[in-house]
């Protein structure tokens, strides 16, 4: 498995058809149609990433020069490229002078784009020798979509002054497609690539016609296409790939990729540092030479842990689930843990002379990694500030991103309410949202923190119902009907090639309160077969009935004479990351319009601190959509005369 960050949907209301997205960009197995106001929890692969698994970044003890550092003085790369990334690996490892590195992924919205646009500002300063970002097969990932994987390496590069390593995956792609990348990075100035296999579909890989099978392929492409002028590093298993018939098979097919052409190795994470000095050792018997970082991920959290080793299939060592387990409910407490084993483990690693660097997975956050970094000594607070400083102009003049709503702070006002008086008054703006009907100034409401877009045609099919919810505090982000076989021509729903036929499951996504997330438990015991649902709170306490870790694919189409199209899904992974993006929008986007202290500013902190994020697949597609049913027989649970007491006081079922 290539990486452990599945791409989320950014979330939108409903936007048009699962499939029109696709056809915008023209790449339709990549590409995510708006028709679900792409929400965090929705995937179009199920893990499809394209990277080893999550990283950290490490330098050495001495402090790093600037001129050391990945980060320009000034926004923009330099055309010509005077150090190669491998050359400055090589001038630091004979220098003996230690440096980290950094992982991250693509957001799913406009406004997570911006956020880690800035995260690499903060995050740079520190300064790292290089970043790198994932490949997402199912964010459209070599689009111009600000959520991009191209998009985003191309802003570190030029915009951060970052050396930028940009994930590539040969999965499901043909060598045209693969080529036509690859030339795209070079334009945009990108010029090292993390080659790699990438994902299969299901459980298991399946070898398809005109598409790479191995890494090998693709770093071999990589030369032969384009000679010497990519970096090109590679990923490692310290414990052997999970789909390799061995530890020493497996050894064989990294050794392929060097002899193809590869530059350095990342390798996956892993938890105790004999394991890593094996595979270096192992990797010396049989040839390799080029340098190996160790991929170091700061444990941040229980759910999180859990769900990272069992999608790479690794152990966690009983030493440290005995530490563990009984803080597993204190968040701080594990990622305070997280951070000293990740500095005890640095430690060794440095220690030994083996590690000439150390890659971090820092799952786009600042604190755990930062923090270690500065345990150690490696981190390098650049002097030269970030380029939102007055030296580099503002982030926003470069127009790549929205920093925010589209609409300036008193056009939203008035749409999102000058002052709110209750949550009914935060119920109205979303209302009014999806009827279009002015609100009480007059003015109509176009977007929302999570859509900053037009309601999809598709929103017409369900629009009573839609409103009805809101109404009654279901307050929806993303949703979209149930389609059993309409033709990919249909003017509303349908999506692809002609000649084909669409499908899709009922799902809905929204904020509600703890008293109605309640009732809504107590109703779902009876739909326990047929509706699959994750909620969650700010806090990450989170119900499911979903099988652990399984992806739902909500969304397909079968069109003549190709496969089924990769599927749309709704990933329970995904969606624990997406909870923090969609919960701070309440604050960052809608709280901030207001004084620190008014009510208004209140009612959304509120909102933020309290409510739940849910998601619901009603999986019988061929069937009439429960999801509504579902959603009345929770309020008529509720406004049972004394239901609402027993509610109010534990969400669990």
């Amino acid at each position: 498995m290539d990486h452990l960050e599945p791409e989320v949907l950014p979330a939108r209301h409903c936007c048009p058809s699962l499939g029109m997205q696709a056809l915008e960009a023209g790449i339709m197995r990549f590409s995510v149609p708006p028709s679900i106001s792409r929400s965090s929890a929705m995937v179009n692969e199920p893990r499809g990433n394209g990277s080893p698994n999550p990283r950290l970044e490490g330098s050495s003890s001495g402090m790093e020069s600037p001129k050391d550092s990945s980060r320009c003085t000034s926004p923009g790369l330099d055309p010509e490229r005077h150090e190669r990334l491998r050359e400055k690996m090589r001038r630091r490892m004979e220098s003996g002078d230690k440096w980290f590195s950094l992982e991250f992924f693509p957001p799913r919205t406009a406004q997570g784009a911006v956020n880690l646009i800035s995260r690499f500002d903060q995050m740079g300063a520190g300064g790292p020798l290089f970043i790198d970002v994932t490949w997402h097969p199912a964010g459209d990932p070599g689009s111009d979509k600000e959520t991009s994987s191209m998009a985003i390496a191309s802003a570190a590069v030029n915009y951060c002054g970052l050396e930028t390593v940009l994930h590539l995956t040969c999965c499901r792609q043909s060598q045209e497609e693969i080529t036509g990348h690859l030339h795209k990075a070079k334009q945009l100035g990108l010029k090292n690539i993390l080659a790699l296999r990438g994902d299969p579909v299901g459980d298991q890989w399946e070898e398809e016609e005109g598409c790479f099978r191995y890494a090998t392929d693709l770093v071999k492409l990589i030369r032969s296409e384009f000679g010497d002028y990519f970096d090109i590093c590679v990923a490692g298993y310290p414990k052997g790939h999970p789909d390799a018939e061995s530890f020493e098979d497996d050894l064989k097919h990294l050794k392929g990729k060097v002899s193809a052409g590869a530059d350095f190795i990342i390798t996956q994470l892993f938890f105790e540092a004999d394991t890593f000095f094996h595979f270096v050792k192992a990797c010396s018997a049989i040839g390799i030479t080029c340098p190996i970082l160790p991929g170091i991920f700061p444990i941040q959290g229980y759910h999180s842990l859990r769900q990272l080793v069992k999608l790479s299939k690794l152990e966690v060592p009983q030493k440290i689930r005995d530490v563990i387990e009984p803080i597993k409910d204190n968040d701080a407490a594990i990622c305070n843990y997280g951070i000293d084993q990740a500095v005890s483990l640095c430690q060794e690693l440095l220690a030994s002379g083996l590690v000439p660097g150390l890659h971090f997975y820092t799952l786009n956050r600042r604190m755990a990694t930062t923090e270690v970094l500065k345990r150690l000594g490696m981190w390098a607070e650049d002097p030269r500030g970030h380029s939102s400083s007055p030296a580099f102009g503002e982030l926003k003049d470069y127009y790549l991103f929205y920093l925010t709503s589209k609409a300036p702070r008193e056009e939203l006002l008035k749409m999102w309410g000058e002052e709110l008086t209750s949550e009914e008054s935060v119920f109205e703006v979303f209302v009014h949202y999806l009827s279009g009907e002015p609100n009480q100034s007059g003015c109509t409401v176009t977007c929302l923190p999570w859509n900053d877009e037009p309601l999809a045609a598709e929103t017409s099919l369900m629009k009573e119902e839609l409103l009805r919810v809101n109404r009654q505090g279901i307050l929806t982000i993303n949703s979209q009907p149930n389609i059993n076989g309409k033709p990919s021509s249909d003017p509303v729903v349908g999506w692809g090639p002609s000649g084909g036929y669409v499908f899709q499951k009922a799902y809905l996504e929204f904020f509600t309160s703890r008293e109605t997330v309640g009732a809504l438990l107590q109703v779902l015991k009876k739909y326990e077969q047929r509706v699959n649902y994750h909620i969650v709170d700010v806090k990450g306490e989170n119900i499911t009935n979903a099988p652990e870790l399984q992806p739902n694919a909500v969304t397909w189409g079968i069109f003549p004479g190709r496969e089924i199209i990769q599927p749309t899904v709704v990933d329970p992974v995904s969606f624990m990351f997406w909870k923090d993006e969609a919960f701070a929008l309440w604050v960052k986007q809608w709280g901030k319009l207001y004084d620190e202290e008014s009510p208004s500013r209140m009612i959304i902190q509120y909102i933020h601190d309290n409510y739940f994020l849910v998601n619901l697949v009603d999986n019988e597609f061929p069937l009439d959509n429960c999801l509504w049913q579902v959603v009345e027989d929770t309020f008529e649970l509720l406004n049972r005369p004394g239901a609402r007491a027993d509610r109010l006081r534990d969400p669990a079922p």
